[in-house]
């Protein structure tokens, strides 16, 4: 009878995925052309939230194949992992799901909205334009869920981060400096060439001025002589009420000849620049009325420079508004394995990545002081793991097993009951629904939309009563969730989490259940990095020939970086110094006997180079990618085959080194005895 059940469940939910209901998911895309419109909206939607949903979607994960989340990536290499990849690739969109309770309705109201992004420079911040990488495998993935690529590059809503909003200021500042310094600076007149043209352009000037003060119908004649020019140089126009000449065809150079000319010889004329049509800048000479009048001109026109300019910063922060909304309304903010999301919205849209993990996360607690992973959440609460049983706790299976009756939307037409369960409606503008077709996964918006489903659900099942709760309520200081409440997994596969509130690591890692136990007690200190070897050594063969030499328990597992590096864990600490002895005494010889060792075959080609664990971090903080580790490690710069461990212990002294020396030399000519 129960195998009967879950084949008519199985049956009931492969029809309603293929029911066609009258209308598509109601989704808000968000451009350049309808961003401010919908800002303002989304404004007003989370003021009134009790959560808002998010989710990225990016031009790629990993620079390089080693630079993939590993077995043996410490905390700090995780994080690293995670820098590099913010750091290099870019967000194309970015989903934002305000949730609301409404007690009359007894429902989830959700204003999904799915934000274009597109890195657009519209403000100079420095020479370069921006840049980002894009794995193939990434843009396919994109392509197959119908991304649409258009929309994101021609339509994107570009951005600055606050680091680059306060280095756009900066500049301004220094160039509002700058251009005052020039004013007040006299060209010299270093050639022939220059004499003779300031002079022209002092009798051009006069000419002017004199007109202006003889001819007080206007200055037609004026006009005629100068708008007859054959290049038109000089034009007449009024500039802030005083009559003015703008100047055109020379070159900076002579611009700055004839500001000095003006400076030097007419105290009732000033030269300024002013931003034109299409922000090209235009150079004028003012008549002005008196000495006051125009040091007034100048001013205002550089006051005019200053707030156009600020204008324009203030119009290129773009997206970041909806980030800056998000931090300053202070609502929970929920997501699915997003310690990587945040590392993007860190990056792109607050400043610079830091160096440490704990830097990070004490700055996104800063932004947003309630977070909850729902990735967390499944696999630490009983209770979610119990519902879950054996499922995947991806996204869409968590949102198939926790949220059918939303996943399948329409119940009466596709008769599916389900019991206990939270109702989410859609609201798009001022249209409301409950019932759509599933929606497009791997679409930002979507998946911010079936993240806070999941987390409605997980919260129903944890005990909280929304029918009970109160507007006024901070569902993120709710006792049933603080457990849970500002906790990311540094990584996924080793189950090391960080709480964002302390900057420090869970004292259990909280490991995922399918972890093997054999993945369980890493020793980092145990581990040894070697790269450089011959690439179509097998991981089996290194293994083999360690062991031949140290012992056959000497090595407990080995994590294959690529063809070109692996990190092998020892059995012992003391086993890591012993084999970096070992392999430099051997490379220093040249005998028959080193060529018989078994560790001669690792060491074939003379490239292979061997250092402890925190080489391997050093190697992974450079910002350099290659294809491959040993390259990578020849690009960082590591000039050196093996990389001794440091000793810090009072009792080791020279000669215990020595000894390790004589030591090592020992079990080349010992091998060879035995064998």
């Amino acid at each position: 009878m129960r195998m009967r059940g879950h084949q008519w469940l199985r049956k009931t939910l492969s029809r309603a995925y293929y029911c066609t209901f009258s209308s598509s998911f109601p989704l808000k895309h968000v451009t350049q052309s309808n961003f401010e419109s919908a800002v303002a909206d989304l404004k007003t939607h989370l003021k009134a939230a009790d959560f808002v949903a998010i989710d990225l979607e990016m031009t790629g994960v990993t620079s390089a194949p080693w630079r993939e989340s590993m077995e043996f990536d410490r905390f700090d290499v995780k994080y690293l992992k995670v820098k590099d990849s913010a750091e290099k690739f870019a967000v194309v969109q970015l989903g934002v799901c305000p949730f609301r309770w409404d007690p009359l309705r007894l429902s989830f109201i959700a204003h999904p909205h799915n934000f274009f992004i597109f890195p657009r420079q519209e403000v100079p911040i420095d020479s370069s334009s921006y840049e980002f990488l894009c794995q193939t495998t990434s843009i396919d993935f994109l392509a197959k869920y119908h991304f649409d690529f258009n929309a994101c590059i021609r339509q994107g809503v570009s951005y600055l981060s606050r680091g680059q909003e306060d280095e756009a200021l900066r500049r301004l500042n220094l160039r509002y400096e700058n251009e005052l310094s020039e004013q007040a600076r006299d060209v010299p007149l270093v050639s022939i060439t220059d004499i003779l043209f300031s002079e022209r352009m002092k009798n051009r000037l006069r000419e002017w001025r004199d007109g202006l003060l003889k001819d007080t119908s206007g200055g037609s004649q004026l006009e005629g002589s100068f708008l007859n020019d054959s290049n038109q140089q000089f034009q007449n126009i009024f500039y802030k009420m005083r009559p003015a000449l703008s100047l055109n065809g020379f070159t900076s150079h002579q611009l700055r000849l004839i500001q000095s000319v003006t400076k030097k010889h007419f105290k009732d004329l000033a030269s300024v620049r002013v931003e034109g049509e299409s922000s090209r800048s235009q150079q004028l000479v003012v008549y002005t009325d008196s000495e006051s009048d125009r040091d007034l001109l100048k001013k205002e026109v550089m006051d005019d420079y200053r707030r156009q300019a600020e204008m324009k910063i203030k119009a290129a922060i773009g997206f970041r508004h909806v980030i800056d909304l998000l931090s300053s309304e202070k609502k929970l903010i929920v997501g699915h394995n997003c310690f990587l999301d945040l590392a993007h919205i860190h990056s792109k849209f607050l400043g610079p990545l830091p160096l440490e993990a704990e830097e990070f996360v004490y700055s996104v607690n800063k932004c947003f002081p309630y977070i909850i992973d729902t990735k967390i959440l499944l696999n630490t609460n009983n209770i979610l793991k119990q519902r879950m049983k054996k499922s995947k706790t991806s996204l869409s299976s968590a949102f198939l097993s926790l949220c059918p009756q939303i996943a399948f939307a329409s119940k009466e037409s596709c008769n599916l009951t389900f019991s206990s369960s939270v109702k989410v409606e859609v609201q798009v503008d001022d249209t409301r629904s409950s019932s759509w077709i599933s929606g497009v996964k791997h679409e930002a918006g979507y998946d911010a939309f079936m993240t806070g489903c999941v987390f409605a659900q997980a919260c129903n099942l944890l005990g909280i009563d929304f029918k009970l709760y109160s507007p006024s309520e901070n569902l993120a200081c709710n006792e049933r969730l603080q457990k849970h409440a500002n906790l990311l997994y540094l990584s996924w596969i080793n189950g090391d989490i960080i709480d964002l509130s302390t900057g420090h690591r869970t004292a259990e890692s909280l490991r995922c259940r399918d972890l093997k136990k054999s993945q369980t007690g890493i020793l980092f200190e145990n581990i040894v990095l070697i790269w450089g070897f011959p690439s179509k050594l097998k991981t089996s063969v290194i293994k083999d020939r360690i062991s031949k030499v140290f012992g056959p328990t000497s090595v407990t597992s080995i994590c294959r970086l690529d063809e070109t590096a692996v990190l092998v864990q020892f059995s012992k600490l003391k086993l890591v110094a012993d084999f970096l002895v070992v392999k430099e005494t051997l490379e220093r010889s040249n005998d028959a006997f080193s060529v018989l060792h078994p560790l001669s075959t690792i060491l074939e080609g003379g490239n292979t180079c061997a250092a402890s664990y925190e080489a391997y971090k050093d190697i992974c903080s450079s910002p350099i990618s290659k294809l491959l580790f040993a390259d990578q490690a020849e690009a960082v710069g590591i000039r050196w085959k093996t990389k001794l461990v440091e000793r810090t212990e009072e009792l080791e002294t020279e000669e215990q080194d020595n000894f390790h020396e004589e030591n090592a030399a020992n079990t080349v000519s010992v091998y060879v005895e035995q064998n």
